[in-house]
């Protein structure tokens, strides 16, 4: 079966961010009109994830969330669709959707605030976009995904 990839449009964009936590190729649709929603999606072979009953029903494959409320929306996609990943991985970047890769240290010149480097000087796993340059490790931020997700699958995930 070959890999989903999923087109969120602006009513999901919090969605759009947990889809991309477990490492699923997530187009976040900003801006586009309902027909450039749809043709994207069709040239890519994506998966619409909407609140839109229009936009869901012009589409080719898509699927309606009813609820505004983000745990709602993570069970019905684990529901309609169960071999979705559950776990975090460092594989996508939340912000763009870029692929992640592995950093041993910064930037030659270039130590962005925020990152805990005294961490990864010790071992820390560290991460970069290779699109957008954003870091990525793992934090107390991970474990409360983690969590959340744990949660959500716990009451009344599939």
């Amino acid at each position: 079966m070959a890999e989903l990839t999923w087109l969120a449009d602006e009513m999901v964009g919090r969605l759009a961010r947990y889809l991309r936590f477990v490492g699923c190729d997530t187009y976040y649709a900003r801006g586009l009109s309902d027909d450039e929603i749809l043709q994207q999606a069709k040239n890519e072979h994506r998966v619409i994830v909407t609140r839109d009953r229009r936009l869901a029903a012009r589409a080719e494959r898509a699927l309606l969330l009813e609820s505004p409320h983000l745990a709602d929306q993570w069970r019905a996609v684990r529901s309609a669709f169960p071999e979705l990943p559950l776990t975090v991985e460092f594989v996508r970047c939340t912000e763009c959707n870029g692929l992640l890769e592995s950093v041993r240290a910064p930037p030659a010149g270039h130590r962005p605030d925020g990152v805990p480097w005294d961490r990864v000087a010790e071992g820390l796993a560290l991460f970069r976009c290779s699109v957008c340059g954003h870091f990525y490790w793992e934090g107390s931020h991970t474990a409360d995904i983690r969590a959340r997700l744990a949660l959500w699958a716990r009451d009344g995930g599939p």
